[in-house]
């Protein structure tokens, strides 16, 4: 069993309506982050990692994101590991968020 479940951007974007505690980290590089990211996405990095494990919330959902879903998906893991409860990997990653949605 894997320490993180697959999200589909469907999935996401109903856990947004639903408007539920939500964490949404984006593991891609500053410049592509600024270029676009999903709403209330936080830009996580090596260089900010450690206090934004002291600082979030264990308990509430996590959902990681890459460029395509591949990269997300080892972050996901470690994530769990530094003990967040539910972590999610977006299948697809921002390219499949941008395409779904269009943004």
């Amino acid at each position: 069993m894997t320490p993180y479940q697959h999200l589909s951007v469907a999935q996401l974007q109903a856990m947004q309506s639903d408007q539920q505690p939500l964490q949404i980290v984006d593991i891609r590089d500053p410049q592509s982050f600024a270029a676009g990211h999903i709403p209330a996405a936080f830009n996580l990095s090596n260089d900010n990692l450690t206090e934004y494990i002291h600082q979030a919330d264990l308990d509430v959902p996590l959902v990681v994101v890459c460029y395509h879903g591949i990269s997300s998906q080892q972050a996901a893991v470690f994530l769990h590991e530094q003990g967040f409860d539910q972590v999610y990997s977006l299948d697809g990653g921002f390219q499949g968020w941008q395409q779904a949605t269009g943004q």
